[in-house]
């Protein structure tokens, strides 16, 4: 432990002194109900507030058409009516002209142009709510519904001569679980519903629930509509977007049909599947998934993604091109260091256009047979509005123009378009309406160098909206989960509301994060966490040795991997007068052995089972460090989370209630591991977070 822990534990309390444990919880809530309220008198506009999130509206998925003159992408909002993201696919021309949605629909999604640009298949929710294929014609602007499936399909792509589309779709397993003979229940008599019997590995998945006994199978159907052909059969899933052959005589696909298959998550193979029979021919096989295939428009050769499988925590992501055949198959991006992500054959077959993500900023690239790689855009950015994360997405037209989903630190993801680096326009800025009204948070790069090794590290800063360098604020570290992942210089709703409420928001990319290369990420294989809690110290220390943040008023929180390390941070130094633990991990074995994915995780982010090396589980869990906690935590978690199952923060609510520390837990109902997919949820924790951080800052109005 650092700091003076009973001199900390003391201030905590006597800034809770008000009211104390939920009580000032619930006071502070209503305290904060008028907050943001930092706008000086003299202020022409007003700072971002909680209800501004269903106003917020950004851009996914754009599509460019094959001749470069159109642009399909999806609108997002918030429905404030329903409490959820609503996506609806829109048209404009690429000079920003004659902007339509494509159909009266209330959801739309997924737009892909047929290869002669004259139609758009897309999917679309139907009136009993269920997800159909439909087609809208360019020439007449008519849109109607092509299928009637059963089941939700996914992914989608047309075949060359735009006779027909490939999709997705779950189909019953094929092994049946065990039968069991119970008699049925008398006419009008009310049984108990039957028990569950679960004989999969994987039986359940965050954000879907417990899953039925099927696997997503490939089809094929007429482009105008008619019965689905299934393609591939047996227990085994097919995994992403399918891609036709140049020809048009077979599909591509990416799956793990190995036998091992639940022992091998992550492995997979690049298979083509023959029209002519449904047969299935191995393209590629090794340790290590293989996927993403894209066929070059002269049809010799197959690029994708994929690496050998090391069993490190972080492997990079190769973009590989092989002849058809599978035969000579060689990694184009060795020397990048980056995950390569999403290949396009230029229309010549000479270069692929791809995306990756480096130092917190996605770049959109080129790179010819040879690896020689060229920048064409440095600011692609994800659809991730409530939090800095990486992303992105773009699509590319015949001609080489490129459209794609452009990040900026004071806007949701906006829809830009051009032929290189130096022509890029940006076309649909959405939430500029709402946002040109408003005084954010402004948002700046900082760097600095770890105590742990001198490393030099990135982070960010985003200033309370009239920042005055002259007064003393308080600070709020806010740490990413993954814990391989990367935040950016991307709009962040909930970031910019914590700077809004007045703190100076601090959030950085600590050794583990992707987009500095492989060896940085793992640095924390088999030690996490550890020197990443020294990276984010340094980071603290670094703000705060510029003046402008009270040293006594620091605040730290982080969801997921970023629970992780806030519980960890409580359990190694008392220098925070409080914490929100968000969605944590705090006992490795329970984790390893009740979260969605346990094949994954033992396998890759350990070296052993749990019951055969139990000490290196528990020296990296926060709960052996629960005894050093003084600061006042709460933990928050979503009920339905099965990702960090609620049962961690649990775990160690019970362990702070017990040593009579100063705690709270927030159960959010029927929440996954993705807290904050509804917008309300959003609001909720954000305020839940405002409510105990003010309840513990003894400077607090």
């Amino acid at each position: 432990m650092t700091g003076n822990a009973a001199g900390r534990w003391a201030l905590g309390r006597s800034a809770a002194g008000r009211c104390a444990g939920a009580l000032a919880i619930v006071l502070a809530l209503a305290c904060l109900l008028a907050l943001p309220r930092i706008a000086s008198a003299d202020s022409a506009k007003p700072v971002l507030k909680a209800r501004d999130v269903f106003d917020l509206q950004w851009v996914a998925d754009p599509q460019i058409s094959p001749d470069g003159r159109s642009i399909a992408y999806v609108r997002m909002s918030m429905d404030i009516k329903t409490d959820r993201q609503r996506g609806v696919i829109w048209l404009v021309g690429v000079d920003g002209n004659h902007a339509r949605p494509l159909s009266s629909a209330d959801n739309s999604s997924h737009p892909r142009w047929s290869p002669d640009g004259g139609r758009i298949a897309y999917f679309g929710s139907k009136s009993d709510g269920s997800k159909q294929l439909f087609m809208y014609w360019a020439q007449s602007a008519v849109t109607a519904s092509i299928s009637d499936f059963l089941e939700s399909p996914s992914s989608l792509a047309w075949s060359p001569d735009g006779r027909w589309l490939a999709f997705t779709m779950p189909v019953p397993a094929e092994h049946k679980p065990l039968k069991v003979d119970i008699p049925e229940a008398p006419k009008g008599a009310k049984w108990a519903d039957p028990p569950k019997l679960i004989d999969r590995m994987v039986f359940r998945m965050d954000g879907e629930g417990y899953l039925p006994n099927s696997f997503s199978q490939l089809f094929v159907v007429g482009a105008d509509g008619g019965a689905p052909r299934q393609l591939t059969h047996g227990d085994f899933d097919t995994r992403g977007a399918p891609e036709f052959t140049a020809d048009g005589k077979g599909v591509l696909i990416a799956a793990n049909r190995r036998a091992d298959a639940d022992f091998e998550p992550i492995d997979s193979e690049i298979y083509r599947v023959d029209l002519a029979d449904d047969s299935l021919h191995a393209l590629t096989d090794r340790r290590g998934p293989d996927h993403d295939p894209a066929v070059s428009p002269d049809g010799k050769h197959i690029a994708y993604l994929g690496f050998d499988d090391r069993r490190l925590g972080y492997q990079a992501t190769q973009l590989y091109v092989m002849d058809s055949d599978g035969t000579h198959s060689h990694s184009l991006t060795a020397s990048l260091d980056r995950d390569a992500a999403s290949p396009r054959w230029t229309r010549d077959g000479k270069q692929l256009i791809f995306q990756y993500n480096d130092r917190g900023s996605g770049k959109l690239a080129s790179v010819d047979l040879q690896g020689k790689v060229r920048i064409l855009a440095a600011d692609l950015g994800g659809s991730d509005i409530t939090r800095p994360y990486t992303g992105g997405t773009f699509s590319l037209a015949a001609g080489g123009r490129f459209a794609y989903t452009r990040a900026v630190p004071t806007a949701p993801p906006a829809l830009a378009t051009g032929n290189s680096s130096r022509d890029i326009v940006t076309l649909a800025a959405l939430s500029d309406p709402l946002l040109r009204e408003r005084s954010l948070g402004r948002v700046e790069e900082t760097a600095f160098k770890s105590s742990a090794d001198a490393r030099t590290l990135q982070g960010w800063i985003i200033k309370p909206p009239n920042f005055d360098p002259a007064k003393k604020y308080p600070l709020l570290l806010e740490i990413h989960g993954g814990p391989f992942a990367s935040y950016g210089p991307s709009f962040a709703a909930e970031l910019q509301l914590y700077a809004a409420a007045g703190y100076v928001v601090l959030y950085l990319n600590p050794r583990g994060s992707t987009g500095y290369g492989e060896e940085f990420a793992d640095l924390i294989h088999h030690d996490y966490p550890d020197k990443d809690y020294d990276d984010l110290m340094s980071g603290v220390d670094e703000v705060v040795g510029r003046g402008y943040v009270d040293r006594d008023r620091l605040f730290v929180t982080g969801g997921s991997g970023g629970g992780v390390l806030t519980a960890w941070i409580v359990g190694h130094t008392d220098r925070f007068r409080a914490a929100v633990v968000v969605k944590p991990v705090i006992n490795w074995a329970s984790f390893v052995l009740t979260a969605d994915m346990t094949n994954y995780f033992y396998r890759y982010w350990f070296d052993d089972f749990p019951w055969d090396n139990s000490q290196a589980y528990w020296k990296r869990s926060p709960l052996a460090y629960v005894g050093n906690v003084h600061t006042p935590t709460m933990l928050m978690t979503g009920e339905v989370d099965y990702r960090t199952p609620s049962s961690e923060a649990e775990q160690f609510y019970q362990a702070l209630k017990l040593r009579k520390i100063d705690t709270a837990l927030v159960r959010v109902p029927n929440a996954s591991h993705d807290i904050s997919m509804r917008p309300s949820l959003l609001i909720d924790k954000v305020a839940y977070v405002l409510a105990w951080l003010h309840a513990h800052d003894s400077a607090a109005p």
